[in-house]
């Protein structure tokens, strides 16, 4: 199957490398270096080539290379020439600090874009680090989260949906603070409504889909347990039995009911901004919270390879992956597994870790060691 692929990555002023340039082929990419050396800022840049706030969730002003006692938030640019679902294209997105307060620009072949959404025409990047470990043991926002990342690499309107949600139930926790009149709630909860359960949808469909390539492609003797999942949502709930029309005016009236207890509470307590994934390894049929740590991560591996395999398999293109430090706790076995994982799914994967030798299974890798503020071939 094709597959997106960078050929070239150019920082500047990010992170530890006032400017740093790495050219690659096609296979996978290994990173390597002592802590601290800026393996994972790579990465994050390769991350921007998404929409979001990268896989640190930082926010845009605190990426800037910093000189020492240099004051205010330092601009700066990630641009990859990229292989990618239709061809060989430039992306480049960085921060502005002087325009309109500070914001984020994003180009394709050195035009303007209008946001990072556009970047997903050319190519999908998903990531898995090591502050992702504790996902099933860490509130439900974190998985919300987590999910959405997944929806958003099948469905590119689904961030959108998602921030117009947030707003929306953000105007809607002012008025009923404010004592707003009936007039304006009932506008702002029929927006709520309409788009609670669009994205209640997408992630349902999304939950759906990887569901059944999981099962599709069970293996009870991999090393990486396949996992069950489910969402508990009280919208989720009502999508399940009635149509989405319904559903809306369903919750446009569970809003209505609720006002003087949300008011009371200072927010909304009902709807898919509250709603959990829930992940149980399938095999133990046992809750993911309550599986070994060394099961957890084995999990969560399991599922960041289906998801790039149903993004391959629905947009005919393999996702580039981004993998930081996962091999460094897996034994042998594991890591060879991981390896002819990578190598069927055909993706093009940027790995990290500190020691060489993890990666020694790992055929055809280019191969490049870090240091603070550079990067060169190994």
């Amino acid at each position: 199957m094709p597959h997106a692929a960078i050929r070239k990555l150019t920082l500047t002023a990010f992170r530890s490398y006032p400017s740093a340039q790495v050219s690659v082929e096609d296979g996978p990419v290994v990173l390597t270096g002592p802590n601290g050396a800026g393996k994972t800022n790579i990465l994050e840049a390769l991350s921007f080539l998404s929409p979001g706030r990268g896989l640190r969730r930082a926010q845009l002003g605190e990426i800037g290379h910093r000189a020492p006692g240099a004051a205010g938030e330092p601009p700066w640019a990630v641009s990859a020439l990229v292989e990618g679902a239709l061809g060989e294209v430039r992306l480049g997105t960085g921060y502005d600090p002087v325009q309109e307060g500070g914001v984020r620009r994003c180009r394709i072949d050195g035009e303007p874009a209008p946001s990072a959404n556009a970047f997903l025409d050319h190519l999908k990047v998903l990531w898995l680090t090591p502050e992702m470990d504790g996902l099933f043991l860490g509130p439900p926002g974190d998985r919300r989260r987590y999910l959405d990342r997944l929806v958003l690499a099948v469905d590119g309107a689904h961030g959108t949906r998602v921030n117009g949600l947030e707003r929306a139930l953000r105007s809607r926790n002012r008025l009923l603070e404010e004592n707003g009149s009936a007039r304006f709630l009932d506008a702002v909860e029929h927006e709520v409504a309409e788009l609670a359960v669009a994205v209640a949808a997408a992630r349902l469909e999304t939950v759906a889909r990887l569901g059944a390539e999981i099962a599709a492609h069970r293996d009870d003797a991999s090393l990486f347990p396949f996992a069950e999942l489910a969402l508990d949502g009280a919208v989720e709930r009502l999508i399940a039995v009635h149509p989405a029309l319904e559903v809306e005016d369903r919750y446009r009236a569970l809003l209505r009911d609720n006002r003087p207890r949300d008011r009371a509470a200072g927010r909304t307590l009902e709807g898919p901004h509250l709603t959990d994934l829930s992940v149980s390894h399938g095999e133990k049929q046992l809750p993911a919270a309550r599986c070994s740590t060394g099961e957890q991560k084995s999990l969560l591996i399991g599922l960041t390879l289906s998801h790039a395999r149903l993004v391959a398999s629905m947009q005919g293109f393999s996702p580039i992956l981004l993998l930081d430090d996962v091999v460094a706790y897996l034994d042998a076995a594991r890591r060879t597994g991981l390896f002819e994982a990578l190598a069927r799914l055909g993706a093009q994967a940027w790995m990290t870790g500190a020691d060489p030798t993890a990666f020694s299974a790992l055929d055809g890798a280019e191969r490049f060691e870090v240091a603070p503020g550079t990067i060169g071939r190994a």
